[in-house]
């Protein structure tokens, strides 16, 4: 674990240390985001911070690649450099993208070839929790990749419209899944793990780079960062399941089994829902998946009247009860999990709704005293408009009965 602890420690140094001459760079080449009608920041901020994370990411694991806990897994297959081949040419990606506003066509082609290259390397799913471990034809386990990296890398790319969002939330998820990957890790002869080792080195990168996107951000990751996030959580996830041999798993350890390939939507729930709300609202409407607008989830919360920091934070805490809520179910009883999971779920909504039920209840109390007044105003009235008459018509039968005896008193002295 120190190892580990170490590595994330290397990735975290790397890239803040890094990060402030990525943003001069981005400023002194342009790489600058305008203010856009969704967008949540008022001032042009510079972007391509993902540069400043591919280096902290890169630094962390040629560190590790000279540590003897880990260099084993350097030589024993390719898969590391695979990874980190991947990681650059997604980021330089992203960079055109910072740069020049790439087609949405022409950016999702580019995801799918790098995918497809990452796949051919070696980094792929194999086996399939069909009822049981089923080994996939190379063809279909090629497909399959190809298609869950391509869909982290744009549900992270939707989730990232607040400062410090999308890097909080890889990060959770990051950490949930590198526990499990170590404990997993724990029952074989070498506790090394290269899914435990993208995992911490990407949680090192993410805090890190947080120091400086927290609001007010100096840097925006850009889709240089959001881009690699997702490639690396989800190569995590993968190279797990390619250790997996269907031959020798017991039954026993089916639910365990499956993880790997639920665990990468887990941790990524937010995104992964904000994506798939995002294309259903959009066809809906007749427009491309991929128009962009204000109906993100975070833009939702700030509707409900949070602040950018206050938003970010409740988001963070759904992750978290989602990612740890997922792994903890595999450790212990599963009715003390559901429990925890409600009550800390209850808490989160009242924490969501806060800022609505503070705006929303007083203007509730006003139109109810409002409507009682007036309720009280329609019962009222008719009865005083009753009791007002009632005097009046009394007084003008006095009158007129004092006139007629009046009268009867005066004729009789006449009489008389």
């Amino acid at each position: 674990m120190r190892v580990y602890l170490f590595i994330a420690a290397v990735a975290g140094g790397a890239t803040w240390l890094i990060t402030p001459l990525i943003r001069h760079i981005a400023i002194h080449i342009g790489a600058v985001g305008r203010v856009r009608a969704r967008d949540v920041h008022t001032i042009p901020t510079p972007r391509m911070g993902g540069l400043g994370m591919l280096i902290g990411f890169v630094v962390a694991m040629l560190f590790a690649s000279r540590i003897p806990f880990i260099s084993g897994l350097f030589t024993a297959n390719h898969q590391a450099w695979v990874v980190m081949a991947g990681a650059i040419m997604i980021c330089l990606l992203g960079m055109a993208d910072d740069l020049w506003d790439l087609d949405w066509m022409l950016k999702l082609a580019g995801q799918l070839l790098i995918s497809v290259f990452v796949a051919w390397g070696g980094l792929q799913i194999i086996s399939l929790p069909l009822g049981s471990l089923v080994t996939a034809s190379p063809t279909l386990s090629m497909a399959i990749t190809a298609f869950l990296i391509v869909a982290s890398i744009n549900a992270v790319n939707f989730v990232d419209g607040l400062d410090g969002l999308a890097a909080g939330i890889v990060a959770i998820g990051g950490i949930a899944f590198g526990l499990y990957s170590y404990i997993l890790a724990r029952s074989s002869p070498s506790y090394a793990s290269m899914a435990t080792l993208i995992d911490v080195a990407l949680v090192g990168v993410c805090v890190g780079f947080l120091l400086h996107n927290w609001h007010p951000a100096k840097l925006f990751m850009g889709d240089s960062g959001s881009m690699l996030l997702g490639y690396l959580i989800t190569c995590a996830s993968i190279v797990m399941t390619g250790h997996l041999d269907p031959a020798s798993l017991h039954t026993s350890v089916y639910v365990p089994v499956f993880m790997p390939i639920l665990l990468p939507i887990l941790v990524l729930f937010l995104p992964v829902l904000d994506m798939c709300l995002a294309i259903v609202r959009r066809l809906s409407k007749g427009q491309s998946p991929m128009h962009p607008d204000r109906m993100h989830l975070h833009h939702r919360m700030l509707k409900i009247g949070h602040s950018v920091q206050g938003a970010v934070l409740i988001l963070w805490g759904w992750a978290a009860l989602i990612s740890f809520g997922s792994v903890t179910i595999l450790f212990f009883p599963v009715r003390y999990v559901v429990i925890g999971f409600l009550v800390a779920a209850a808490v989160l909504t009242v924490l969501t709704m806060l800022p609505y039920l503070r705006r929303r209840i007083p203007e509730i109390m006003e139109e109810d005293a409002a409507y009682s007044k007036h309720h009280a105003a329609q019962h009222v009235c008719p009865q005083s408009g009753r009791g007002a008459d009632r005097p009046t018509s009394e007084a003008g039968n006095e009158s007129r009965d004092a006139g007629k005896y009046r009268e009867k008193d005066a004729d009789r002295p006449s009489q008389a």
